[in-house]
């Protein structure tokens, strides 16, 4: 066709404003085909939600309470209580299935969040948390965060915990409910899977198949764990009974005071206890040389000033924290090694080693460089007078745990305590710059320049980069040892008897596993009979104890002590 005849667009190619028709077929394949990648899409997503659901179960089920276990062939177990819940699913109506997962779900969150807890407490602790008596740990953890990191780190970690103990038992037992519906419209896979896994178990049960030491393959870590939570239970509900006899039986209870700790008659005695000084500080590779060094060298020094020293271990009855129950502990000669023990003996009239010496005539005091609130228990130990941070007078920076330099802990002592012509003193001193962080650490300056502390100002950020660290650790020690050597260079007299101890041992960070809970233990004295009366107990001459020193449980020491050092001092050490 020529000259000006009109052309016919093609079909599907429209020109100017021809209207459009979508070819019908064209538009159904399109949708079938997004349909059914949007069906992938929703399976993949369900499978996922499933399969998210089960690894929260079985973590729930199967994860360890043991920081050191925490591995991911600890999680390839099987565990005995899923089992069973499988097959009580598997029986059930649908409205009592629903009711059934979610109390199971509930309980097991429940279980999570106590598995959580005894991971942290095993960490810093060593032990599982005890639901009787260790709710006050978390009150102290949330004050130490306060002290060394500031408020916000305390807002901040309290909401991250309410949000967990909140969040943990809602997500549980929405997987649980998810699966619960997963084992209903799958009854004849899920009854075939459930008997395989139970045929397994039995026979890794028989056979006692571990794939991580001390972890069974077929496990039944819920069951075991209620069991020891409901023996745990019953012994703090008891824990008073128990207390009460072994009140009874004090030899001491009743021994006039001109009959006690006359072997110390005219001393001042310091009790001191360093903070975290544990004996892994003597005896680790890694930070025994330093440490050793130090005590050698502390050694060395008094030696040459006329002193003498003797030193041990005691086993202490706590680990990674809570001092106040291994203070407790040496003081009253009674094991205090969780919180309701502590309760119940700090509210009885059970004599303390304070108390003894304050019975004897002795002038008593508490030292305490962290006390910043109203103390109760000061009674119980027979303070005539405590000295709380604002007592000290200390106007400088702070270091560790919101505390002054242990070398102006001991001048404030000093200055208020030992001053000319004073009455015969016995003081409790807790030393906290070996405190966790272990950072920044004092340095030892000119006793004549500590005033009221200001001498510090701009030393408390150095060695910040060993924050946390071993060396840090290691590092804060030394500087506590050689501060309690050069405090008796410089106010010792023949008077003077200083007895210094770890509390207890470092957080398992530090110590590694299986450190075990002792602590080193030294007398120091210039009087030669003070140490001639613990002649029969053997320590080993010198600061450093060794490896082959004796090893005495802390609540012997109170006991030990008083005999030595009482009118049959020399029959009864």
């Amino acid at each position: 066709m020529t000259g000006d005849a009109p052309t016919t667009p093609e079909p599907n190619h429209p020109t100017g404003d021809a209207p459009t028709t979508p070819d019908a077929a064209t538009t159904d394949a399109a949708a079938s085909q997004a349909a059914d990648v949007e069906g992938r899409r929703r399976r993949i997503r369900s499978v996922a939600a499933t399969a998210l659901a089960a690894g929260l179960v079985l973590v729930a089920l199967v994860a360890p309470t043991d920081v050191n276990d925490l591995t991911p062939a600890a999680f390839l177990r099987i565990p005995v209580e899923g089992l069973v819940a499988v097959a009580l699913l598997l029986v059930l109506p649908p409205r009592p299935r629903r009711i059934v997962a979610t109390v199971l779900g509930v309980l097991l969150g429940l279980v999570l969040v106590l598995k959580i807890t005894d991971l942290g407490f095993s960490t810093v602790l060593d032990r599982p948390f005890d639901l009787i008596s260790d709710w006050a740990f978390l009150a102290a953890g949330a004050e130490f965060l306060s002290e060394s990191y500031g408020s916000a780190a305390e807002v901040g970690a309290v909401a991250v915990a309410v949000v967990a103990v909140l969040a943990v038992p809602v997500l549980v037992t929405i997987s649980v409910r998810r699966l619960a519906r997963v084992v209903a419209g799958h009854r004849a896979v899920s009854a075939r899977a459930a008997a395989a896994l139970a045929a397994a178990w039995v026979a890794c049960a028989v056979l006692g198949a571990q794939i991580v030491p001390g972890l069974p393959v077929a496990a039944d870590t819920v069951a075991t764990g209620v069991y020891d939570r409901g023996r745990q239970v019953n012994a703090g509900l008891h824990d008073q009974e128990r207390l009460r006899t072994k009140l009874a039986g004090d030899p001491f209870r009743n021994t006039p005071g001109d009959q006690l700790l006359t072997g110390l008659r005219g001393k001042d005695v310091l009790v001191a206890f360093v903070e975290s000084y544990g004996r892994v500080a003597v005896e680790d590779p890694e930070l025994a040389p330093q440490v050793d060094a130090a005590l050698d060298e502390g050694t060395r020094r008094l030696g040459a000033a006329g002193y003498g020293s003797r030193s041990a271990f005691l086993t202490s009855s706590t680990t990674g924290g809570g001092s106040w129950l291994a203070h407790a502990t040496l003081m009253t000669g009674i094991r205090a090694d969780n919180q309701l023990r502590y309760t119940n003996l700090v509210h009885s009239d059970h004599l303390t080693l304070n108390g003894a010496f304050k019975r004897a005539g002795w002038r008593t005091s508490l030292v305490m460089p962290a006390l910043t609130r109203a103390w109760p228990e000061a009674d119980f130990f027979a303070a005539d007078q405590v000295y709380g941070a604002d007592d000290l007078g200390y106007r400088g920076p702070t270091f560790s745990f919101s505390s002054p330099p242990d070398q102006f802990t001991l001048e404030a002592f000093q200055r208020a305590e030992r001053t000319p012509g004073h009455a015969p003193v016995m003081a409790e001193i807790p030393l906290l710059s070996s405190h966790i962080p272990w950072t920044p650490v004092p340095k030892l300056v000119d006793w004549d320049s500590l005033g009221d502390g200001s001498v510090f100002q701009g030393t408390n950020h150095a060695d910040r980069a060993d924050e946390g660290t071993r060396r840090a650790y290691r590092n804060s020690i030394v500087y506590s040892l050689r501060t309690l050597v050069s405090y008796v260079e410089r106010y010792g007299d023949d008077d003077l008897v200083l007895v210094f101890l770890g509390d207890h041992q470092p957080a398992r960070a530090i110590t590694g596993e299986g450190a075990g809970k002792d602590v080193p233990i030294t007398i120091v004295a210039k009087d030669p009979a003070v140490l001639d009366q613990i002649s029969g107990w053997r320590w080993q001459d010198g600061l450093n104890p060794g490896p082959d020193a004796p090893v005495w449980p802390m609540e012997a020491f109170r006991d030990r002590f008083l005999r030595a050092f009482g009118p049959q001092s020399r029959t009864h050490s």
